[in-house]
């Protein structure tokens, strides 16, 4: 039986470039999990180990991996930092207890931390920050911890101070024990020196270990009032408070070094040791019923409680379909069944492995707090719950985005059809954000994802992992529809063919919703002229035709129908008959009420150095875009803007001319828009030529 609280579940997670995968390379090779750290730039980082990863030096896939730290278990999950890839850390951050938020000590706060340290907050993840790169040109630790407390709206905990800076980095000073950790230049993590603080350094040091000592201790009223009498608290009293308030998210302990360089990195192990919860310090998962509503019961992590695991990745590589699992509570063993909750059925377990990126170490059992993957699972997907058959359960399912682009493919040659069917629903199954349909109109292929890049890898997955070559056409936004007015109509559905008939009539109104409210049903009919048990087949027909809007066939979005009044027939009425003629009402009505054509509006966030800031604005202005706000910062500007979608294509091509090169983007859904009117007339010409109707 092993023992719980040495156990520690940990993702590392971060803007793109901020060093994530470094880092892990880094505690790998400190923990002895490795012995030649590969570089990411080299395309050889341990956790990179997908052929596109290591091309474009960026972390597509979580890892999982596991290491031991001072008689600890770590398992760590390196996630991507790639806005295209948020998914990924969504689902991680679902299964871990603690983080580590790496942010570049040049860079600071950018766009994909703070998308990432929002998930972060969602999921109540307690983290640790690390400031990385402060080798780097421009790099400032003091003004990230500024930018963590204004941007991000958090309470760094500062742990450590930086001796020297940029090209003089040589190491840190651990506040809480007032010693100087000092590397040498030989870049080996083992070659430091723990020597007095820097006298240069001492007034400061002082200063922020008052803070330090301050924060920690209102986290225990005895010792805040033994230290406003005078008196400095015990070492492992002040740990106990930073760890109490680290679990409580009150503030997150930080700390900087530079992990290409080896300097740091055991700081924030031991940090990882002493503040991050072992799995039975967090709160419980909650159970919810066959609706997805909480019951109020909790998986409580414990090995001797019935089994509940999550299911949070499917994997499919050359040995078969790898599920990884978080085990909340119970074990898991070879040879049980389990029960999935979501399809009903049961399923054996054959192989248990433990995961070092991708290789792979074979277990007879796994328990409460572990991080496994199972071999050959046939009918499990991303957030199911798998659970003892005797005492079944369902955890909080995931809530996966829509997608936002889309994209026709065709294989190039006929007889790989077949094949790209099974390449594809392979793909679905390991990436929940990628989704596939078929246009029924004209066979195609339609792949949507979350942005160009996540659709550019996907092609490539295809072409090289499952040697299927295809035509890619261009890539398509997803439009919606909606209405501008209110009208009041009727519908009366009449069919006689001998027999019984079908009768429904239906007086109505349809009105535009709130943003975001989607479709609403309401009925005010008294009387009985429309009985009660006919009013879900009237919601049922309009809730089914909002699928397709009147001006271009894209989704209808927020509007709201009241059934007013009606009339019915004793003998021919029915169900059917009332959801035939609201189809029907549907296709009547809605090109009257002012059908209008929306747009998905993108958060732009643009970094660009300071002499092209002008060009920048004016492109973006070009693409429709609105200017929200600039921020100087010490390498660059960054602008956020709100653009849309359609004007984003191939942008980052554009930025790179403008900038030298230089530039940088990142945008993520925001919401949903009128589309003006030329751009509107375009886009519906042109999706009823394509749809063959003109």
């Amino acid at each position: 039986m092993t023992d719980l609280s040495k156990y520690r579940n940990i993702g590392i997670f971060a803007h793109v470039d901020a060093g994530k995968t470094t880092t892990t390379e880094r505690i790998l090779k400190l923990t002895g999990k490795i012995h030649k750290t590969g570089e990411v730039h080299d395309g050889e980082a341990t956790t990179d180990f997908m052929e596109q990863e290591a091309e474009r030096g960026i972390t597509i896939q979580s890892a999982a991996t596991s290491c031991e730290w001072d008689d600890h278990r770590m398992n760590i999950i390196d996630t991507p930092g790639h806005v295209d890839f948020t998914i990924e850390v969504y689902r991680s951050l679902k299964v871990l207890d603690g983080g580590v938020g790496v942010f570049c000590g040049s860079g600071g706060v950018e766009p994909q931390s703070e998308t990432n340290w929002r998930y972060a907050n969602d999921s109540e993840v307690a983290r640790v920050i690390f400031v990385n790169k402060l080798d780097r040109i421009g790099a400032d630790f003091y003004r990230v911890v500024k930018q963590v407390e204004d941007v991000l709206g958090a309470n760094p905990l500062v742990m450590v101070l930086p001796i020297g800076v940029e090209d003089n980095f040589t190491g840190v000073v651990d506040l809480l024990t007032r010693k100087a950790w000092v590397w040498d230049d030989s870049g080996q993590p083992e070659n430091y020196e723990i020597q007095e603080v820097p006298a240069d350094m001492a007034d400061t040091v002082e200063e922020w270990r008052e803070k330090l000592i301050e924060t920690a201790v209102e986290q225990d009223d005895e010792l805040m009032e033994m230290y406003l009498e005078g008196e400095e608290p015990a070492i492992d009293d002040i740990k106990r408070c930073i760890r109490k308030g680290t679990i409580n998210l009150d503030f997150f302990p930080t700390y900087c070094g530079s992990a290409f360089k080896n300097k740091g990195v055991q700081l924030v192990l031991d940090a990882v040791v002493d503040f991050l919860p072992d799995p039975t310090e967090v709160k419980p998962q909650p159970e919810t019923d066959d609706e997805g509503q909480e019951t109020g019961e909790v998986a409580i992590v414990d090995p001797s409680k019935p089994l509940r695991a999550l299911a949070f990745k499917i994997m499919d590589d050359r040995f078969g379909a790898l599920t990884f699992i978080r085990i909340y509570s119970g074990k898991l063993n070879k040879g049980d069944t389990v029960l999935n909750t979501f399809t009903g059925k049961t399923e054996r377990i054959g192989r248990i492995v433990e995961m070092h990126a991708d290789e792979r170490i074979e277990l007879d059992g796994a328990q409460a707090g572990d991080i496994v993957a199972v071999i050959g699972m046939k009918n499990v997907q991303t957030g199911h719950t798998l659970c003892d058959p005797k005492a079944p359960a369902t955890l909080e399912p995931m809530i996966f985005p829509d997608p936002v682009i889309s994209i026709a493919v065709a294989p190039k040659d006929k007889g790989a059809s077949e094949k790209l069917g099974i390449a594809i629903g392979k793909m679905i199954q390991e990436d929940p954000s990628f989704r596939v349909e078929t246009d029924e109109d004209s066979g195609e292929t339609i792949l949507k994802g979350m942005g160009e890049l996540h659709l550019d890898i996907k092609i490539d997955i295809l072409k090289r992992t499952h040697g299927v070559d295809v035509d890619v056409g261009k890539p398509q936004v997803a439009y919606r529809e909606t209405i501008t007015q209110r009208i009041e109509d009727s519908y009366t559905h009449k069919k006689q063919t001998g027999g019984s008939g079908q009768y429904a009539k239906i007086d109505y109104s349809i009105e535009p919703g709130e943003p975001g409210s989607g479709f609403e049903f309401e009925s005010k009919v008294t009387g009985g002229n429309v009985p009660r048990e006919f009013w879900p087949a009237v919601e049922k027909g309009f809730g089914a035709s909002m699928e397709r809007g009147v001006l271009a066939g894209f989704p209808c979005l927020d509007f709201k129908v009241t059934l007013a009044d009606g009339a019915y027939h004793p003998v021919d009425s029915s169900a059917i008959a009332y959801e035939l003629a609201s189809k029907a009402a549907y296709r009547q009505s809605m090109p009257k009420a002012g059908p209008q054509l929306m747009e998905p509006i993108m958060k732009v966030d643009v970094f660009t150095p300071d002499d092209h800031v002008g060009d920048v604005i004016g492109d973006l202005n070009r693409h429709r875009g609105m200017i929200k706000s600039q921020e100087p910062g010490t390498t660059g500007v960054r602008i956020k803007a709100e653009c849309p979608l359609s004007e984003m294509f191939g942008y980052i091509g554009d930025l790179r001319t403008m900038t030298s090169g230089r530039g940088q983007f990142s945008m993520e859904f925001l919401h949903y828009m009128p589309c003006p009117k030329n751009v509107a007339e375009e886009v519906i010409k042109e999706t009823l030529e394509r749809e063959g109707r003109k």
